[in-house]
């Protein structure tokens, strides 16, 4: 049975994720390093994970499997669990491949630097009501896929 995976700590799609699980019946693990509140349900368990900045990446790289899907906009995470086969979709709902992965980790090595060196300063548009919305529609596609493979 497929799981649904949240890099927790600054998902902004919480609600949403939980919401499609119920429609889908599906698990969700949470984690995350900071206790959060977190609704109660039987499909929705929260893992909190110690503190470390790659505490939650590693207890979900560890723990996914193939057909799970995993919902972070941390690139090395994305990377890890496409390794074992699990669907990423970002928080804005881009879908990470095997295909994109080598030039999305090389495009983060490269903005780091450019960050580092002052070049770039600023981050990221504000999450908006598009975002929101191809990440659900994102979310509901890797859902019916992951259906249809079986």
């Amino acid at each position: 049975m497929t799981i649904i995976f949240v890099d927790a700590d600054a998902c902004p799609v919480k609600t949403e994720i939980n919401r499609v699980a119920k429609r889908y019946e599906l698990s969700v693990k949470l984690v995350a390093n900071i206790p959060m509140n977190v609704p109660e349900a039987s499909w929705i368990e929260f893992i909190l994970v110690k503190h470390g900045a790659d505490a939650a990446d590693d207890w979900i790289a560890e723990n996914v499997s193939e057909n799970d899907i995993v919902t972070t906009a941390d690139i090395p995470l994305a990377a890890r669990c496409l390794e074992k086969k699990a669907a990423v979709i970002d928080f804005r709902g881009k879908a990470f491949t095997e295909d994109g992965i080598g030039a999305a980790l090389a495009s983060r090595e490269l903005m780091n630097q450019l960050r580092g060196d002052g070049l770039i300063t600023g981050g990221p548009a504000p999450f908006g009501k598009q975002d929101r919305s191809q990440f659900l529609q994102r979310l509901d596609q890797t859902i019916q896929s992951l259906r249809r493979k079986r």
